[in-house]
């Protein structure tokens, strides 16, 4: 497992472009969270959000892509979510801390004997190696990290820029659930394992990742609020129709307009020191059929 993202990571596995790799992963509380009587003020909050990795690809260099296929992720049967103080949009009007126990069985989560919905599992940090500083798992940015994407679940392509020779990619932080926002700071908080298959596109990247899914791709942006990140995601998604596609700088900026969907990956506010990850939905047409022109 490693606990941050930094340029000097050290494989643990080398594997050839192709490859599949299953990861166990742990729950971001790394299993101190078992019950409703465990509360989040309670734990080691120097052990969250652990990731494990790193994985090198032989011949992903500074300059390629990275692919990540995610083939399937298959959570344990049982996960939590929290209230954690002094965190998320409804903070003011309900009693912290608590935490509320799933049980995740047959593709259902149940939540108590009155609410339960489909489960929809993904992971939320997903990252390779930086270019320079060292970020904790917690914190997303221009090597993916802590994105809390829902869409990061089976099917999903992931392209990240690759900084560092093999790339060194590692994975945590699986949700049995979460809602696309995760107002509470907290999804569906769960263990389990996650198929990869890895593949590099040779002299092709983006800023930050960028996300395939079989309908539409999705570039990302990172940035303390959320006007900065949406405008860092709006130029992303720009650069790459205009660089990648031939759309005008003009035509990139109308079709966004009328044929995309802006939204955020991480919603939750107040959270002192975490980001907001925003992302550009393209649907998959004839003009721009995934996130680079090959």
């Amino acid at each position: 497992m490693i606990w941050s993202f930094g340029p000097d990571l050290q494989p643990v596995l080398e594997v050839e472009p192709g490859d599949v790799v299953t990861f166990e992963t742990n729950d971001c509380f790394t299993g101190q969270i078992r019950s409703e009587d465990d509360l989040v003020t309670e734990i080691d909050l120097s052990r969250i959000n652990g990731a494990t990795g790193p994985v090198a690809v032989k011949g992903a260099e500074p300059g390629d892509s990275l692919i990540a296929e995610i083939l399937d992720v298959r959570p344990i049967e049982w996960g939590v979510a929290t209230l954690i103080p002094g965190f998320g949009q409804l903070i003011e009007h309900v009693q912290s801390p608590l935490t509320r126990l799933f049980e995740v069985r047959d593709g259902v989560v149940k939540m108590n004997d009155r609410v339960s919905f489909p489960a929809l599992p993904m992971v939320g940090v997903v990252g390779v190696a930086t270019d320079g500083e060292d970020l904790s798992n917690g914190l997303a940015g221009r090597h993916g990290g802590n994105l809390d994407d829902h869409w990061h679940g089976k099917g999903a392509r992931i392209f990240f820029p690759v900084r560092q020779p093999g790339g060194m990619f590692a994975v945590g932080d699986m949700h049995a659930a979460m809602g696309d926002g995760e107002i509470c700071f907290t999804g569906v908080e769960i263990a389990g394992e996650v198929d990869v298959r890895f593949h590099v596109l040779k002299d092709k990247q983006a800023t930050w990742p960028v996300t395939e899914l079989a309908d539409r791709w999705l570039p990302h942006a990172t940035a303390p609020e959320y006007a900065e990140a949406l405008q860092l995601v709006s130029e992303e998604a720009a650069r790459l129709l205009v660089d990648e596609h031939g759309f005008t700088m003009e035509d990139a900026f109308i079709f966004l307009s009328v044929a995309c969907d802006a939204g955020v990956a991480q919603a939750c506010k107040p959270c002192e020191g975490f980001g907001t990850i925003a992302r550009f939905s393209i649907p998959k047409i004839d003009a721009c059929p995934a996130p680079f022109g090959v």
